[in-house]
């Protein structure tokens, strides 16, 4: 048992090396072929997530570039300002017609190389429009710093959350953008405008900072979601394998079922034959056998027909049970009077061994709603195992009686060889037997306890089997409270009575002329 163990631990171990193995090979593959540093799958994810940013916010940069245009205008020249205007409307509608594009187009088609340096060189000359919008007010007005820190900051922080999906483009929109402003505060000369160009530079390292845990958190989620997607391939997969296998199994079991039915009916008519034949000559009906011989050789061919008949009836048992086909026939019954009935009928076969069995019945136990037939069959199987295994002068205490639950239940116990506690499962298995089984001189087929079993499940009981070596064996079978019929709840309305009610008949005077009629017709 350790052996089997450790080895399916060393197993277990060695998949997951492998598991890691192929990953990193995987992963490894898919940077060489990437022209980011991601799995070629990220790298279209991440530009479809830059040109969805780009549209979606399409109108917000519309609405940015007219008013700033409106407002440099009071110091540059409407010209100048409706020209500048213009260019950047018009990188504005190439890059809202790009990314329509590139939403239109099938990602097999798609040369995401291509493309990335497409939207980084628009991105740029976007960086570069307002870089030139910037430096205008140079010199035109004073207090003009404090408009372009902002305009600045504006720019910056829209073009750092559009583009953050692709790191190289954040930067050609905003360092042009930030460098001319930071510049331009240096040639004031004054210690105000340094600080301004301090803040300038210190909040374009923020939003690139900001823009870079954007971009971590996208590639976090696009990587969850392609683990999520494998998962449920993997998933798939496996629910596909397990429907295919329980297709199959089901298959089989119709073939089983169909085989054994075939089977018992193809082997029940030449036996039932056999049976009869032998009877008859084992009863000598039709004569006296001239060699003494024949009428043991009939005893025998009977008995052997009779085991045979019994092991075909267990394995069709067996096989309805499996199969959920075996269907209780539930009454009101006597579990003391099923047991007696079975004491009885192996009372002979006792005698034969001089085994003494003893009962031990609780008195006054109500009814139990059970199948009769099944728990004939599990108190007869028990009874036949413990009568086997029994040794010659050997005892059997056969108990009945009430569980510590409000349930009722019946033991076998015998003082025969016992069974070792790790073969315990093997001998309630379908044809398992344990070592005591194969040496003894009256081997079975290994069915009686697995039935028996099998019938106590159908029923919502337990089946406990306790064994000791040199001791002996106890089967204990135990039914639960609510199959007792006193446990059972009264019903709510009385039940209507079968039979109609009698209605008076109708009081004929007697008349002496025709008192025959008269009175058989009252009557």
């Amino acid at each position: 048992m350790t052996t089997s163990t450790a080895s399916d631990a060393r197993e277990e171990a060695a998949a997951k090396r492998r598991r890691a193995a192929a990953q990193r090979v995987r992963d490894a593959r898919d940077r060489l072929t990437s022209t980011s540093g991601t799995r070629p799958a990220f790298d279209y994810e991440l530009m479809r997530m830059f040109a969805q940013n780009r549209l979606s916010a399409s109108l917000v940069v519309l609405l940015l570039v007219a008013t700033v245009g409106f407002l440099s205008s009071l110091w540059t020249g409407a010209a100048t300002a409706g020209v500048w205007t213009a260019a950047v409307l018009l990188i504005h509608a190439v890059m809202v017609t790009k990314c329509r594009q590139f939403l239109a187009t099938p990602p097999a088609e798609i040369k995401i190389k291509a493309w990335r340096i497409r939207f980084l060189m628009l991105d740029l000359f976007f960086g570069l429009s307002w870089m030139f919008i910037l430096v205008q007010p140079l010199g035109v007005a004073e207090g003009t710093g404090t408009f372009m820190l902002f305009v600045m900051l504006l720019v910056v922080a829209v073009s750092s959350m559009l583009a953050y999906s692709l790191p190289i483009a954040v930067f050609a929109a905003t360092v042009p953008v930030t460098g001319a402003v930071a510049v331009n505060f240096l040639f004031g000369g004054t210690l105000h405008d340094y600080i301004l160009a301090i803040m300038a530079v210190a909040s374009q390292g923020y939003f690139l900072l900001l823009a870079h845990r954007l971009y971590s958190s996208a590639l976090q989620m696009l990587q969850a979601r392609a683990e999520k997607d494998m998962l449920i391939g993997e998933l798939e997969q496996a629910k596909a394998i397990s429907d295919e296998a329980r297709h199959r199994a089901e298959a089989a079991n119709i073939s089983k079922s169909r085989f054994l039915a075939q089977m018992s009916h193809e082997l029940r008519t030449p036996l039932n034959a056999i049976l009869g034949f032998s009877e008859v000559m084992k009863n000598e009906i039709f004569g006296r056998h001239t060699v003494t011989a024949y009428k043991e050789y009939s005893n025998d061919i009977h008995d052997s027909g009779q085991h045979l008949l019994g092991l075909i009836n267990e394995i069709l048992d067996l096989s309805r049970i499996e199969a959920g086909r075996y269907e209780l026939n539930e009454e009101a019954i006597s579990l003391c009077g099923v047991v007696e009935d079975c004491h009885r009928l192996m009372k002979m076969r006792a005698r034969n061994r001089k085994i003494t069995i003893h009962e031990m019945f609780e008195p006054d136990l109500p009814r139990v709603w059970a199948d009769e037939r099944a728990m004939r069959q599990i108190c007869l199987n028990l009874l036949a195992n413990a009568v086997k295994f029994t040794p010659q002068g050997g005892e059997i205490w056969i108990k009945v009686g009430w569980t510590a639950s409000g349930g009722q239940y019946f033991s076998v116990k015998d003082t025969g060889p016992g069974i070792p506690e790790d073969e315990i499962p093997v001998v309630l298995a379908s044809f398992g037997q344990g070592s005591n089984a194969i040496k003894s001189a009256e081997q079975g087929a290994g069915l009686g306890l697995p039935i028996a079993k099998s019938l106590v499940d159908l029923h919502g009981g337990t089946f406990t089997l306790k064994s000791k070596l040199r001791v002996g064996t106890e089967v204990i079978v135990a039914l639960p409270p609510e199959r007792v019929m006193a446990a059972l709840a009264p019903l709510a309305e009385p039940s209507p009575t079968l039979q109609p009610k009698e209605t008076p008949l109708p009081i004929v005077p007697f008349d002496k002329r025709d008192g025959a009629t008269t009175k058989g017709a009252a009557a």
